[in-house]
């Protein structure tokens, strides 16, 4: 840790490339890198240093397309010349982006952000009834849709339709010498707003201004920087050019604040499979394209592991994985190491939140193998504080409300200040409305304060006990939620995913959790099944709809 301590000093310092300086954000003194881009529209200009490679490959089965740097920008600056003048989006109004991951999909961004407009990301797995509940609450000058979700709407949405796979291309053929738009724009202006999660509940919309996606873009080409000085095997890597696997939606900041846009900030290609996951085809493009990194989600990773013929590609060329969305269980990461041992001393986990920016904390390399339960250290622009239900902060080691303080919190919840007051309060410090503890310094999630279950008094974290069921051998994915029950309140039940052509009942499950847990925490009801959990776009197990089934918003794709 002292060798660790040591760069993260050399890397913050003044003069260094992530310097650190207090600034003024919103009202509040907070830390940031000084070294920031000032806006979303300089990180696009940062493009032109790359120019001729390759930005984009977009592969759908036998179709592929790719672009470069500068015909990226070329196309970005005739897109928003086209939503200026069919459109009038100017400044501050919304451009909302209703579709699958697609290159008209960046290109529309970073369209609308380089105008001073706000980008709206619409759930792509949103029902018509989301759709336009999210339509009504941006209240957009144009909603750009591909084909599919344009289907789902079945009468007027009240604001112009821009269809892809129809209009698109033709769109831009009457502005071939457009350039990039000059307005002013202000680091604090809001840039773009993500629906949150909505796994209870109606979708928030979460607005990050500009300064908060550049402060998060320094964090991740801090931790980068981290990692490679960190590492004792850096010089037995592969010396390629970073190419980034990409199989979160853009609509999440996963696919669209930690790979699109910050792999355009560092000069990255990045690599989209469209369409369902297929972990074959994604091997094949690792393979084939040199991928050398990947944000993963658990269930994809598990997938990926599992594919039968997973050994029969070269996957040597990875650097670096990460994971987020949803935990990643310890077994998981065990086994991923196994597969890819050239990425021990890189391989992380972390911990954030829409409202966060993506960033909190990261835990990764010889950190995660030596605690591979918690989920890091906090990021060098965030402060970490655990407070009770009255607010006042816990000492190390007492369970609490996460709260989160920095140049990353969200700017507000759009058209809401209520849910925002109530979600940042004094200091802008966030409540993210999750439960954990800090112990020398790291982070412990415990669960999501929704997600607790109250038996007989006693606390269980549903995740404490996921981990323990998905370590079983026989148990691909394990979701835990409470049940009413009249005289303890609630009891435990247990949803439990089988590996393929594993067998293994309920008693077994049962000793396998008491052998590790107190007696609350044990399952007094269990449902099997061979199919796999329901997850929202980002990872995260729809527990409403395991609570009940007609309970779901979304469209599983």
């Amino acid at each position: 840790m002292n060798r660790l301590a040591a760069i993260e000093a050399q890397l913050t310092g003044p003069g260094a490339p992530f310097e650190l300086a207090e600034e003024d954000v919103l009202g509040e003194r907070v830390r940031v890198f000084a070294n920031r881009a000032r806006s979303l529209r300089d990180l696009l200009l940062r493009g032109r240093e790359f120019a001729d490679n390759e930005y984009m490959l977009f592969v759908d089965g036998e179709r592929e397309r790719r672009y470069t740097f500068g015909e990226h920008e070329a196309l970005v600056a005739r897109t928003a010349a086209a939503l200026a003048d069919r459109y009038g989006v100017e400044p501050g109004d919304r451009v909302a982006i209703l579709a699958a991951n697609c290159p008209e999909w960046v290109i529309s961004f970073w369209a609308t952000v380089s105008s001073g407009a706000i980008c709206v990301g619409l759930n792509g797995w949103w029902t018509e009834d989301e759709i336009r509940y999210g339509v009504e609450h941006c209240q957009p000058k144009v909603v750009i849709a591909d084909r599919k979700r344009a289907a789902r709407i079945r009468a007027d949405l009240g604001v112009p339709l821009l269809v892809i796979e129809d209009e698109f291309d033709a769109m831009l053929a009457d502005y071939p010498e457009a350039e990039l738009p000059k307005q002013p724009i202000d680091e604090q202006d809001p840039a773009i707003i993500l629906y949150t999660s909505g796994t209870t509940g109606r979708a928030k919309g979460v607005v990050h201004s500009h300064g908060n996606v550049t402060n998060m873009v320094m964090v991740s080409f801090f931790h980068g920087a981290r990692l490679m000085m960190s590492n004792p095997k850096q010089a037995e890597l592969p010396q390629l050019a970073n190419s980034i696997l990409v199989t979160s939606p853009l609509f999440h900041v996963s696919g669209l604040h930690c790979a699109a846009v910050t792999a355009l900030a560092g000069g990255a290609k990045t690599v989209w499979p469209m369409g369902r996951f297929d972990p074959e085809v994604v091997l094949r493009l690792i393979e084939r394209e040199k991928v050398t990194g990947w944000g993963y989600t658990a269930t994809l990773l598990h997938r990926l592991l599992n594919q039968a013929n997973v050994d029969e590609f070269d996957l040597s060329s990875f650097r670096s994985v990460g994971g987020g969305g949803s935990a990643i269980p310890a077994t998981l990461l065990e086994r991923a190491l196994e597969r890819f041992p050239q990425c021990s001393h890189t391989m992380g986990v972390g911990y954030g939140l829409t409202e966060g920016t993506a960033f909190g904390t990261l835990n990764a390399g010889a950190e995660l193998t030596d605690d591979p339960a918690s989920v890091g250290r906090p990021v060098p622009v965030v402060d970490v504080e655990i407070r009770d239900e009255a607010g006042a902060p816990l000492p190390d080691g007492e369970e609490g409300e996460i709260h989160l303080r920095g140049p990353l919190v969200m700017r507000e919840y759009w058209n809401d200040p209520e849910a925002t007051a109530a979600a940042i309060g004094p200091g802008r410090w966030l409540n993210t409305g999750d439960v954990g503890y800090v112990r020398d310094g790291k982070l412990y999630i415990a669960s999501r304060k929704r997600d607790l279950i109250i038996r007989g008094g006693e606390n269980v974290y549903p995740f404490e006990v996921e981990q323990r069921l998905e370590a079983h051998p026989s148990v691909a994915e394990a979701a835990v939620i409470g049940v009413d029950h009249e005289e303890l309140g609630q009891e435990v039940k247990a949803v439990v995913v089988v590996e393929a052509e594993a067998e293994v009942d309920e008693a077994t499950l049962a000793n396998w959790v008491s052998d590790a847990l107190a007696y609350y925490k044990v399952p007094a009801h269990w449902e099997m099944r061979s199919t796999p959990l329901p997850r929202n776009a980002t990872g995260k197990v729809l527990k409403n709809a395991l609570r009940d089934s007609a309970d779901s918003m979304f469209i599983e794709e």
